[in-house]
């Protein structure tokens, strides 16, 4: 028997059924810009905290650790992803709207030189800092969480350090940050809902 057409069927059963995933692919650009789905963590199902620490890209050290009692979003991109260049005005504007009650941070993962990192930030008018990861280490601390081609991603971290939502794509909304933030925010110190 021919083993060809075998072959072939089955690498066109592989390649309509990966396209009917809820992830879109973006064709040789190596990341996966996922639907924006989001997903909200209970405090009891949440895993440790979150410990990373980089260098800006200013080269300065910027520790999530150092930002423990508040609550931390955290922003994969990268200066070349089209989604993450869609978002990026909501998530400028949420931190503007939540300074005081969040604190956002950055991780540029991919780009080789900061200074493509720095362009991306000037023209976008980004107002916090990011994390200058070219190789994708930093995505270690969120194993199990995210994977290296997830590109954007966003997570929410609650007081304690520990990820209390995610969205997986581009951020689908205005209100999403803002709401999932509020709904942290408002979590007992025993890990209870405040409402």
């Amino acid at each position: 028997m021919n083993a060809r057409p075998f072959v072939a069927l089955l690498v066109l059963i592989v390649l309509v059924t990966t396209g009917c995933s809820s992830l879109e692919g973006t064709g040789d650009k190596s990341y996966i810009s996922g639907d924006g789905q989001i997903t909200k963590i209970a405090p009891a199902d949440r895993k440790d905290p979150i410990s990373l620490t980089g260098q800006d890209l200013d080269g300065d050290e910027l520790s999530l650790d150092d930002l423990r009692g508040q609550v931390v979003v955290v922003n994969y991109w990268w200066s070349a992803c089209p989604p993450c260049r869609v978002e990026q005005p909501d998530l400028n504007d949420a931190a503007i709207e939540l300074a005081g009650e969040a604190t956002f941070v950055g991780i540029n993962i991919r780009d080789l030189s900061e200074d493509n990192g720095k362009a991306y930030v000037r023209s976008f008018e980004v107002p916090y800092r990011s994390i200058f990861d070219p190789s994708g280490k930093a995505l270690l601390a969120f194993s199990g969480i995210l994977t290296r081609n997830a590109i954007p991603s966003t997570l929410v971290l609650d007081k304690e350090g520990r990820v209390a939502a995610t969205v997986i794509g581009a951020v689908p909304g205005t209100r999403t940050l803002p709401d999932l933030v509020a709904d942290v925010a408002a979590e007992s110190p025993d890990g209870d809902n405040g409402g």
